[in-house]
């Protein structure tokens, strides 16, 4: 690259940089914590989900975490969340849903780890509480998207909450601050690869 392109190049890399700045500087804090929606078909919303928890804890806030169908199933994230020993961590699932042999089981399950995920979003004690696999139990009406809309609405100030699983409902969608769909593009399951420990769970 001659002389000329590189002082060319600066410039631009300089107005964009400027203009970037601009935009940033524009942009308000809201001083309350977001709602975050991790769905879509494709793997990684949990994933995701705790990729965030790591970053909270990093800037020493409190995490909380209820999962909601996960019940049984032991995970690498639970183990280090525990081993760490700086995250309140409730897992009141039964198991994965085709595994159920009692709805009304289930249901009950469900809206006890609600009760104690609204009791988490409203207690001011959390900087950040995450609903892992919430979106399963409102797409199989376990828990009803409307007191999951009010849960959120009388959350403390403080607090952002990240709800994944997939079909999240489009209400949900619509009140939340941010929704990433993860789409599959590939999956190793249809090659007939079992799930991994440390990349799957």
């Amino acid at each position: 690259m001659s002389d000329a392109d590189q002082n060319q190049h600066k410039e631009k890399m300089k107005e964009r940089q400027a203009a970037q700045r601009a935009k940033v500087s524009e942009l308000q804090d809201p001083e309350k914590g977001l709602v975050l929606v991790h769905t879509g078909a494709g793997k990684g919303k949990s994933s995701s989900a705790f990729g965030v928890v790591v970053r909270a804890l990093g800037w020493k806030q409190k995490v909380g975490v209820v999962q909601f169908i996960k019940g049984k199933w032991k995970t690498g994230e639970r183990i280090f969340f525990d081993r760490l020993g700086e995250v309140t961590w409730h897992t009141m699932g039964e198991g994965f849903t085709w595994d159920t042999q009692d709805k009304e089981r289930d249901i009950a399950a469900a809206q006890a780890a609600f009760a104690k995920a609204r009791e988490m979003m409203e207690s001011g004690d959390y900087d950040l509480v995450v609903l892992d696999e919430i979106n399963i139990a409102m797409r199989y009406e376990y828990v009803s998207v409307a007191d999951v809309l009010a849960g959120l609405d009388a959350r403390d100030k403080r607090t952002g909450v990240i709800l994944t699983g997939r079909d999240a409902k489009p209400e949900l969608c619509d009140y939340a601050d941010l929704v990433t769909e993860m789409a599959e593009v590939k999956h190793p399951f249809k090659a007939g690869i079992k799930a991994q420990k440390g990349v799957d769970y």
